[in-house]
């Protein structure tokens, strides 16, 4: 018999650290939202649709440490007599193991820790297992935060592990169905989106599974061509020969980079990663899932950082990835009052020796041939269909996940899903949308949600003049959501008035971030000075702060203020890269590099993936100072793209 089973494990993990006071209204640097097409016209990637610059209403985790410590973790785990797959329900129900029991052999990367660096939508990852990504373009909002866990059954009783929540950029509800037949030699995975509005919706969604980077391994994967970035501008490639090398052979990859597989129409939709042996992770979808992807860190010194920096022990990996849209550059529309669904099954698989060594094309047509003859993807398809009505059936709730879900109403689609309002906040913020009064907290108190978005925006405008005319926090919220609609006049206006009824470092950071997309960035750095004195203790602001001071090149600013903080505010690694940076634009490459070096040199807990800031300031220093170009020590390379 298959089992399901809640049981806590012990791991090392760092502290995430509280959300950021404030709400993430600049946004992180996302790489897709700066690149040009050269592609033809039959490619329809859909360039660009659906990018944000930011991920409000969320706010960013900005706060963690590298600083590893024993804890409990709660998991999910399903198993019967040939897999085990081990789920972290408290980390976006992210796959972290998959073991074949035939064999002995976890067919996932599982990394030793989990420890966060700066590559999500709201800052905070960590590598390892199967990550879930929905919404917006990039790793999801919801990656570190706890999912709803439900348990119910197939129509044979083996149990169903469903976790789910609800996307609040996309605003849609999505859950996540996984079980274990008694007999079953591969893992169910059924997927369900919702869009529950009368408005089309750009969505993603990729599958994020991460793998062991075997010595001679491989990928396999039925496509010949594929799209790619090289230096910012997106093409089209051959493969699996690129530029001489054959990037299925993934080891020979040099630099950090995306391959997204065109698969053609009726090939059945998988990707394999293999040992040298030829066994190793098939991951297999019904149609719907089209696309699949190859990302490697490659094999240069920052790639060899990046790899180092994420984990502790448990060695390299890569990326073998499954997605809805041909691509990762853009988002595809969904139509109102629709639900896509599609079943992911992941599982060993094994190629004679001789395939294995051969080439790209003999592996693809041996496993797609396996694949056909067995009826896999018909089957696949079938299976979806008998799971529709388990999909829709109620279940036992056994872990919460977020609120925001029960603030929805109307759901015709999703109302199987049981979403829990327990805060006395979001009942406030409930109590507003039925009477158009808005709770109106202390000025000097960290802001609760922000909820104010295009949609209910003119609902809080038309309140202004009424209800809440002298609301400090309506009127910040107002220009909160001004700002999001990127009416930023409008926004400043409503600033300035949450000022004059009460001073507040949130409507100080508010103010400066419309000034600089104003191009105002005098103002800006007033409005910053005034909020750091309101608010000067609090980590994740004094990052914002000093962010956008770097940003206005304000670097006196910084100097000054960083200089009055105590030596352990000092020391956090942001903080000091703005500080050390401000030294070398206003001269002092003496005391910046001393700085930079000292201790064994800077470490930047946040640095961002693909940021090359950290290189580039030690280069200019050493180049100034010594009068020659050195090369870029392995502890500041990050740069592997």
């Amino acid at each position: 018999m298959s089992e399901l089973r809640m049981e806590k494990k012990r791991m090392r993990v760092a502290d995430l650290g509280e959300e950021c006071c404030v709400p993430d209204l600049l946004g992180e640097y996302v790489l897709q939202n700066h690149l040009e097409f050269h592609l033809s016209e039959d490619d329809e990637i859909y360039e660009g649709y659906g990018r944000r610059n930011n991920t409000y209403p969320y706010r960013q985790f900005n706060s963690y440490t590298r600083e590893l410590k024993e804890k409990d973790v709660e998991t999910a785990v399903l198993e019967n007599q040939y897999l085990k797959a081990v789920f972290l329900p408290e980390y976006g129900g992210r796959l972290w193991e998959l073991w074949d029991k035939t064999t002995g052999i976890n067919l996932l990367y599982t990394n030793d820790v989990i420890r966060f660096s700066n590559l999500a939508t709201r800052n905070a990852w960590f590598s390892g297992g199967v990550e879930w990504n929905l919404g917006i373009i990039g790793h999801t909002p919801l990656t570190t935060s706890p999912m709803y866990v439900a348990v119910t059954e197939t129509e044979t009783g083996a149990p169903v592990l469903r976790m789910y929540e609800y996307e609040r950029i996309r605003k849609v509800p999505y859950q996540m169905d996984f079980w274990l037949e008694e007999e079953d030699r591969f893992l169910n995975c059924r997927m369900r989106i919702v869009n529950e509005s009368e408005q089309v919706v750009p969505m993603y969604w990729w599958s994020n599974i991460a793998v062991p980077e075997y010595e001679d391994g491989c990928i396999v994967v039925p496509a010949d061509k594929a799209f790619t970035n090289r230096d910012g501008d997106v093409i089209k490639v051959s493969i699996p020969m690129v530029d001489g090398i054959d990037v299925t052979d993934y080891k020979k990859i040099p630099f950090s980079v995306d391959y997204f597989f065109e698969i053609e129409e009726g090939k059945p939709k998988y990707i394999a990663n293999l040992n040298k042996d030829g066994y190793g992770l098939l991951q297999r979808s019904t149609k719907r899932l089209r696309s699949r992807k190859l990302f490697s860190w490659g094999s240069c010194q920052a790639s060899d950082h990046w790899q180092e920096f994420l984990t502790d022990k448990a060695g390299r990996y890569l990326e073998i990835q499954a997605g809805l849209a041909k691509t990762q550059y853009g988002c595809i529309p969904m139509a109102p009052h629709t639900a896509w669904e599609w079943l992911e099954q992941y599982g060993a698989v094994s190629l004679p020796k001789h395939v294995k060594e051969g080439s790209h094309e003999e592996r693809e047509k041996t496993l797609t041939e396996i694949l056909q003859k067995s009826k896999c993807p018909e089957q696949m398809e079938q299976l979806l269909k008998n799971t529709s009505s388990m999909a829709k059936q109620g279940a036992k709730l056994e872990m919460l996940g977020s609120e925001y879900g029960a603030l929805a109403e109307g759901w015709k689609y999703s109302n199987h899903l049981e979403f829990v309002q327990r805060s006395e906040s979001l009942k406030k913020w409930k109590q507003f949308f039925d009477t158009g009064i808005l709770h109106q907290p202390s000025a000097d108190k960290i802001p609760d949600q922000c909820m104010i978005d295009g949609e209910n925006l003119e609902f809080l405008i038309g309140t202004l003049d009424r209800e809440n005319k002298e609301n400090w926090y309506a009127f910040y919220q107002a220009g909160l959501g001004c700002f999001q609609e990127e009416q930023y006049e409008k926004a400043k206006t409503f600033f300035c008035r949450s000022w004059e009824l009460e001073e507040s470092a949130w409507v100080c950071h508010g103010m400066a971030s419309t000034c600089i997309m104003l191009k105002q960035d005098t103002e800006a750095v007033q409005w910053v000075l005034r909020g750091l004195k309101l608010e000067n203790k609090n980590v994740s602001f004094l990052k914002e702060g000093l962010k956008l001071l770097h940003l206005c090149n304000a670097n006196m600013e910084i100097i000054d203020f960083v200089e009055h903080q105590n030596p352990e505010i000092q020391k956090v690694g942001k903080l000091a890269f703005y500080y050390i940076s401000a030294l070398h634009r206003t001269g002092e490459d003496q005391k910046a590099y001393e700085l930079l070096e000292k201790d064994g040199g800077l470490v930047i807990e946040d640095i961002r993936e693909g940021e090359d800031s950290f290189a580039q300031l030690w280069g200019e220093l050493y180049e100034n100072l010594y009068g020659e170009k050195g090369e870029i020590p392995y502890r500041y390379d990050f740069k592997a793209f």
